[in-house]
């Protein structure tokens, strides 16, 4: 009797696991998974990922994505500890990296990254941000906001000093320098404000002649016979010299420029938006006009400055992640509409410029539609490969930069600074 009731019980059990296993929901990559994301900046990067993720629980409401806050410094320090020791644990599964420092990680740690050539149309996106993200034809991000670049100027200025808004469309340096000129004369405003610690400005000139601090294949150092280079630096001098600078040493120094009058003009990557419209008072005397170009052959009216992707490492649950980029980031028009309404921010996504997304006028600008403008814009940016060391070689720039502002000649600062370059490395 004991004997049979032993056999009873241990059928039963086995009934009861094997009906549980028949109806137990199927486990899916997306289906309550939760991914988490390492990104910086709660009121941009943050702000998107939490409209993502609104939208994609449209359809995996169980899915749940938990977004932890870090400075991107941060991000990149904790990247370089964890993936140079194999010890992947407590790594998310996406993380966001500037374009600038995609390619250092993707030669570091190769495998360490999950391709995502599957999960979204590569061709959707602006060649220039899939070139930042890629490594052959394998795509290893998703791309997320643009920093094209425009000029954004002070229409009111420019009109005290004879000069229309038309005459600054598709221009040169030279040209806007002696525009400049006109407007610090007639109204005392110089024309820019630069800090010679950050060549951000030198790398958006150089960018939109197709050049960069490295080769073409992104590894030698290319400063000694880069003419678009030493055209940077002859511009930023000559404006200099001529007064037409203002020199900033911080970010908000460089916002009291602009806000305050001190210049005339701003160029930066779009996402400067919201920091000129925050001076109410100056609504309606700003525009936006293409970026200048250089007087070099090939130099367009076009330009990035900064932009950042999305990456999914390659750890448990890189499917789901690379699912919900690919849903979101990688193809759907409302989520674009929302993050430019709501964020201000703007994405490569090309097939909404078939769309009337971009197609609103901003009152701020006299009503002009800027994002239709930048969005264009965006797509004639020079696809240039950023390398893996371009804060490395910014260093020597900018060393080499301000010996030639102090009187130094170019092409021995540049011929040592390519010599450095080679020894640092190399």
């Amino acid at each position: 009797m004991k004997k049979f009731t032993r056999i009873m019980m241990t059928l039963t059990v086995l009934l009861t696991t094997f009906t549980t296993f028949l109806v137990a929901p199927r486990h899916t990559a997306h289906a309550a998974d939760e991914v988490s994301v390492w990104a910086w900046d709660p009121k941009f990067n943050i702000k998107a990922l939490e409209i993502a993720q609104e939208l994609y629980q449209k359809d995996h409401p169980d899915f749940k994505l938990n977004i932890v806050e870090n400075a991107q410094d941060d991000i990149v320090q904790k990247l370089n500890t964890a993936l140079s020791s194999g010890v992947t644990d407590g790594l998310p599964q996406i993380v966001l990296i500037e374009d600038y420092r995609a390619k250092s990680f993707l030669a570091a740690y190769p495998d360490s990254f999950f391709p995502l050539s599957d999960f979204f149309k590569a061709e959707d996106f602006a060649p220039y941000k899939v070139a930042a993200t890629s490594i052959g034809d394998t795509h290893y991000a998703v791309p997320f906001d643009t920093g094209v670049t425009g000029l954004y100027v002070r229409k009111d200025l420019l009109e005290q000093s004879g000069h229309k808004v038309e005459e600054l469309q598709n221009i040169t340096w030279d040209q806007l320098q002696k525009i400049g000129q006109d407007i610090y004369d007639k109204t005392g405003t110089k024309l820019l404000s630069v800090d010679f610690k950050d060549l951000g400005l030198v790398r958006a000139m150089i960018n939109a002649s197709g050049s960069w601090y490295t080769t073409e294949d992104g590894k030698a150092p290319n400063l000694k016979d880069n003419e678009a280079l030493k055209e940077a630096f002859r511009t930023l001098k000559s404006m200099n010299d001529a007064g037409l600078l203002n020199v900033h040493n911080d970010w908000s120094q460089m916002l009291q420029a602009f806000n305050k009058g001190t210049v005339a003009t701003v160029p930066q990557g779009n996402w400067i938006t919201p920091s000129v419209t925050a001076e109410a008072s100056q609504s309606g005397q700003w525009v936006v006009v293409p970026w200048p170009r250089q007087n070099v052959s090939g130099s367009v009216n076009a330009s990035n400055l900064g932009g950042s992707s999305f990456y999914v490492l390659n750890v448990k649950g890189k499917e789901a992640a690379a699912d919900f980029l690919g849903k979101t980031f990688g193809s759907s028009e409302e989520f674009y509409r929302r993050i430019m309404k709501e964020v201000g921010a703007l994405g490569t996504y090309q097939p909404l410029l078939k769309t009337d997304a971009y197609d609103q006028a901003v009152p701020y600008f006299g009503n002009q539609k800027i994002y239709k403008d930048f969005a264009e814009w965006s797509t004639k940016i020079p696809a240039v490969n950023y390398g893996e060391h371009t804060y490395a070689m910014e260093s020597i720039v900018v060393d080499a930069f301000n010996q030639y502002l102090n009187g130094a000649d170019l092409d021995q600062v540049l011929t040592e600074a390519q010599q450095q370059a080679e020894n640092q490395i190399q």
